[in-house]
């Protein structure tokens, strides 16, 4: 089955336009990972916020939730538009469409936030996946459904889907437990928390990687590398704030896959 959906993907954009987009996208993929792995450099969002706030820096602060929202909505209307606009859309634009609408409704329906994040940040980050979804969903080749390449890709899509969501919500549902006050992080458990610090994190690879796999294309493969570079590193220094944070956490709890990393 690996030859067949090697087989299938078409190379990286044409031109000078796509051999800079293409070496932006292998840059990213090399530093995402060290990156997130240094407390200087990591993403200082959710637990990794700052919760010590100067006045000015307190100024280019807003709301989680809000800044949950503008890092998800500007990739999920980019994609929508690129869907209705096109004569014949793709089955990855459906999925992108698909994977960022489902972070607007766990964003206003499952997650439970407390504190705030970086205004830029958050701009930077909806920026980032706006483009990443612009990429995808202009450069994927039409599906065809009876072959076995989308139907594989659209499996771990949706297990990728599946799977991230049951972990939301098993996190937000710790966050609203009597023994929390909705404010204070808990250990989580269940799932694939049992044996990794971030399940959550390996089903939403699983889907970027459902989506590289039904759009044919080989800059989508590097969106899910790229991903998994910066989720991987990040899922190294949660790992790491949970041993910090829970005595009960175990010292030899993998990352992000389960018994491998």
């Amino acid at each position: 089955m690996i030859p067949a959906i090697a087989s299938s993907i078409n190379p990286i954009l044409p031109g000078l336009g796509g051999a800079a987009i293409t070496a932006l996208q292998v840059g990213a993929t090399l530093t995402s990972f060290s990156a997130e792995t240094n407390p200087e450099t990591t993403a200082q969002y959710s637990k990794f916020a700052p919760r010590e706030l100067t006045e000015g820096l307190e100024k280019k602060m807003i709301s989680s939730r809000d800044g949950m929202t503008l890092i998800y909505l500007p990739a999920f209307v980019t994609s929508s538009i690129l869907h209705f606009q096109s004569a014949e859309p793709t089955l990855a634009t459906t999925f992108v469409i698909v994977h960022f609408l489902k972070r607007l409704f766990e964003v206003f329906f499952v997650h439970k936030y407390s504190g705030n994040v970086s205004f830029g940040l958050s701009a930077g980050i909806g920026i980032y996946y706006a483009l990443a979804s612009l990429l995808i969903c202009s450069a994927s080749f039409p599906a065809d459904f009876s072959s076995p390449v989308t139907i594989i890709g659209s499996a771990l899509f949706s297990i990728g889907l599946l799977g991230n969501f049951y972990h939301h919500k098993l996190l937000a549902d710790l966050r609203n437990t009597k023994k929390n006050d909705g404010d204070k992080y808990v250990a989580p458990r269940g799932g694939l928390f049992e044996y990794v610090a971030a399940p959550h994190y390996f089903f939403e690879l699983l889907g970027w990687l459902g989506i590289a796999i039904v759009s044919q294309q080989a800059n989508s493969y590097l969106v899910f590398t790229s991903m998994s570079s910066y989720l991987a590193g990040r899922s190294v220094a949660q790992n790491k704030w949970n041993r910090s944070k829970f005595s009960e956490w175990p010292e030899d709890r993998k990352n992000i896959v389960p018994f491998v990393f």
